[in-house]
């Protein structure tokens, strides 16, 4: 078969890498939560929101492009991530799970309800003048948008990794993980830590909120999707492990895009959902996970 006849496949393999790893970002940072604070956070989905409709406001008032807006809507994420860690979490940090994950929920629902409170239940979305650019490469064309969305979630979890592997604090993130008492008796400040992690994942989950802005619309609601998502994502992987968030992401982009692409588009999630499944029943733990396997 020639380069031209794959290019129909070529085309929708990319469109799923693509989005791919706008799930990957989601699901790391629900994986780097859990894998340091055992924490199942369901307000996730709702930060990537948050980054959607901080995106918004950016593009609209202040005619921010959403990829420049990034520099402000990062670190404004790891601040109000920190705040929520160490105001509410921080009080839980030996609580029954089900207590964090009644709080996760309930901020879930505070975070929906202001949304659709301030910008009401219309559907919000940003047109970008190079929205409809394409590049051709080997026959495949690539959106500019996606491309450059690509591009910066790449660069977000190269940073990530290697602040994990090759710095200080990311081996005292990985020791917290790996046991906090013993990580307590060598000195590291565990609490600053667990403040660090959520503060990261949030920034994580709105800078993916941001990279979609221009490409999906954005509804009041739409965080739950996202954290169902990024459930899948991270079981996908191992629970707790970054690389195999990463792989999850990957695997659901292009399996909901093949299947959009060659069955119905219709039932786009539900074939991401079925990959879940199938995974689950082969290996439990995910396709990273040992037991619990950790950051």
């Amino acid at each position: 078969m020639t380069l031209e006849g794959l290019a129909p496949f070529l085309q929708n393999l990319s469109g799923g890498l693509l989005i791919g790893g706008i799930y990957a970002l989601i699901g790391v940072g629900l994986s780097l939560i859990f894998g340091v604070m055992r924490i199942i956070n369901f307000a996730h989905g709702d930060f990537v929101a948050l980054g959607m409709y901080s995106a918004i406001v950016l593009f609209q008032y202040l005619g921010f492009d959403p990829y420049v807006s990034l520099i402000i809507v990062a670190p404004l994420g790891f601040l109000v991530g920190v705040v929520l860690q160490r105001l509410v979490l921080s009080r839980l940090i030996d609580a029954p799970g089900d207590s964090t994950l009644l709080v996760t929920l309930g901020l879930a629902l505070v975070i929906a309800n202001v949304l659709f409170l301030v910008f009401g239940a219309e559907p919000k979305s940003i047109y970008l003048p190079y929205a409809t650019a394409t590049v051709t490469l080997a026959g495949v064309r690539l959106p500019v948008a996606q491309l450059i969305a690509g591009a910066i979630t790449l660069v977000i979890i190269l940073a990530l990794w290697l602040m994990l592997r090759r710095t200080e604090v990311g081996r005292a993130v990985r020791a917290t993980s790996q046991n906090r008492l013993g990580a307590e008796l060598v000195g590291i400040n565990t609490p600053g830590i667990h403040s660090l992690v959520f503060g990261m994942g949030m920034a994580l989950a709105m800078c993916a909120g941001v990279i979609l802005a221009p490409l999906l619309f954005a509804v009041p609601t739409v965080g739950s999707s996202y954290t169902l998502k990024a459930f899948v994502v991270t079981v996908l992987g191992g629970l707790g492990s970054v690389p195999g968030a990463i792989a999850g992401g990957l695997l659901l982009g292009v399996v909901e895009f093949m299947g959009a692409s060659y069955l119905s588009s219709g039932y786009r999630d539900a074939y991401g959902l079925f990959v879940f499944l199938i995974v689950l029943l082969l290996r439990p733990e995910g396709l990273f996970g040992r037991t619990v396997k950790r950051v």
